[in-house]
């Protein structure tokens, strides 16, 4: 047995199930040990970005670490942008990068670059495999860390000699998941004062505040309380539906943040942090809570924020509970222009039970999430780390975790573009992913940023930095390319009859949406 065998073997026993590879030259051993071995299925990403992305929409999907195969520094650094991204959202994501043999780095050959640098700010722990026999156990100890709750990132780097050595060490399993932390009774006591007191107050959920145990306990909280039931503005994953509480998404602007939660006389912390602007604006503070505004602290991210609430509406004496309406209430289909309004009634009308929707449609979303508040049973992702080009892989992940479940991939234009790649994976794979494209042949959000500066006619540089419309972008033809069917709608009746065709067939389609202007 080799190296890379044994690896391989610690994954499969591990409980890996997908690899998302892009591998070169110094990741050959690990490839035919994929063979040699079995039990993990290979997914050939064409661009590093893709394979980090959808281990990330994997990892959310299933709360189990996911694995990337990369090649060297550079296709590290790749997939640096949705590594970023997995970070923000808490995902387990274990990326086995090989590198040169170590006898070789000393030549200075032209791939050669310091990996571990590159890996250090997206990553919570990092190790360079020192032989064969120790491969086995460090990639343990990486799926070990990675998935402690919440998930982290750990990126192992293994050199190629490592990998093709004979090894004496054959499957390491890592130690069993440690339990989530719990807050202190003291939290759950502030947390109950403040709710008690006279004065609007408001529920700021996160993490795992927003899978179904959370929201129920806070549903509870908030019919016995009133409280508001605010959620962030980019959540990892949230389950919705008509059965569990509607929840209010934290605006994206800060002016609009901060107005939102200045009503407030108290907030409580449940799985998020303090809220903060995403950019740092003249005369606009950084965290986004008045001063006025009591904050308490009930659970940070990395505790059991579920629990905590459960704790919470237990010391409040709340019932039992927390459905709102037994029946989905889907909008009635729209007519005429592709608004961004019109297009989040019809995704809201048509998509089915226990859809999985993932959201980097920008600017054109925003009216999906509470156009679907009571509509179909659903899990929502969003873009957590704002770094773009994240939906159609991370589509592509979740379509693999969950095959049974149909996956809506939201989608802007200028978005897409930096991971399209993820079309042709969707086609060799078969998957049940249904693409939205909202094409408004722009940055529509630098063009908002503009007038927000106050530039209401931009200049011909500034235009030609956030227009997409010279040449434009044919998706249709885009997606043929990659093997995927695609059509192109103007109006909401088409993209009715287009979503509606889509979802009566399998495997992965593309819709253009020609957005209003």
């Amino acid at each position: 047995m080799n190296g890379a065998e044994g690896l391989v073997l610690t994954a499969r026993a591990s409980g890996i199930k997908v690899c998302f590879a892009n591998p070169g030259t110094t990741e050959m051993p690990i490839v035919v040990a994929l063979d040699r071995v079995g039990g993990i299925k290979p997914v050939l990403c064409l661009f590093e970005g893709v394979c980090t992305g959808a281990a990330d929409g994997y990892a959310r999907m299933t709360d189990r670490p996911a694995m990337t195969l990369l090649h060297l520094g550079p296709g590290f650094a790749n997939g640096i942008a949705n590594l970023h991204n997995a970070k923000r959202a808490r995902s387990p994501v274990v990326n086995v990068v090989g590198d040169h043999a170590t006898w070789h780095r000393a030549a200075d050959a032209p791939l050669t670059s310091d990996i571990i640098s590159l890996a250090k700010p997206v990553s919570a722990w990092i190790k360079t495999v020192a032989s064969a026999d120790s491969a086995s156990t460090d990639l343990a100890e990486a799926i070990a860390v990675a998935g402690r709750n919440p998930g982290r990132i750990a990126t192992l780097i293994v050199p190629a000699d490592c990998q093709w050595n004979e090894c004496r060490q054959s499957t390491v399993a890592p130690p069993g998941e440690p339990a989530l932390p719990v807050p202190a009774q003291e939290a759950v006591e502030n947390a109950a004062k403040l709710l008690r007191q006279d004065g609007p107050s408001a529920l700021l959920l996160g993490g795992l505040a927003l899978r179904e145990r959370g929201l129920r306990a806070a549903s509870r909280v908030a019919r016995l309380c009133g409280c508001a039931l605010i959620c962030e503005t980019f959540p990892a994953r949230v389950e919705r539906g008509p059965d569990l509480p509607t929840l209010t998404r934290l605006p994206y602007f800060p002016e609009q943040a901060i107005q939102t939660l200045s009503g407030f006389r108290s907030i409580i912390l449940a799985g998020a942090r303090q809220p903060v602007a995403f950019f740092g604006y003249p005369n606009t503070p950084s965290y986004l809570i008045p001063p006025h505004v009591e904050v308490a602290e009930l659970a940070r991210p990395e505790h059991d924020a579920a629990a905590a609430l459960e704790a919470l509406a237990d010391t409040l004496g709340a019932g039992a509970g927390g459905a709102t309406t037994a029946h989905p209430q889907r909008p009635a289909l729209p007519h005429g222009p592709l608004t961004a309004g019109a297009v989040g009634a019809v995704i809201a009308a048509l998509a089915p039970d226990n859809a999985i929707v993932v959201d980097e449609a920008a600017t054109s979303g925003l009216p999906f999430f509470s156009a679907s508040s009571n509509a179909f049973r659903h899990t929502y992702l969003a873009l957590t780390g704002g770094a773009i080009g994240q939906g159609l892989p991370c589509a592509t992940g979740a379509a693999l975790a969950c095959p049974e479940r149909r996956v809506i991939s939201f989608q802007a234009d200028g978005s897409a573009m930096y991971t399209l790649q993820a079309l042709w994976t969707q086609a060799r794979e078969g998957l049940d992913v249904i693409t939205l494209i909202c094409n408004n042949h722009s940055y529509r959000i630098l063009q908002i940023e503009l007038a927000r500066a106050g530039i209401k006619e931009p200049g011909p540089a500034a235009l030609k930095l956030t227009q997409l419309d010279n040449p434009p972008i044919d998706w249709v033809a885009l997606a043929k390319g990659m093997g995927v069917e695609g059509v192109r709608v103007e109006n909401a009746e088409s993209l009715a009859k287009a979503l509606g065709r889509a979802l009566s067939d399998r495997g992965p389609q593309l819709i253009e949406m020609v957005m209003a202007s």
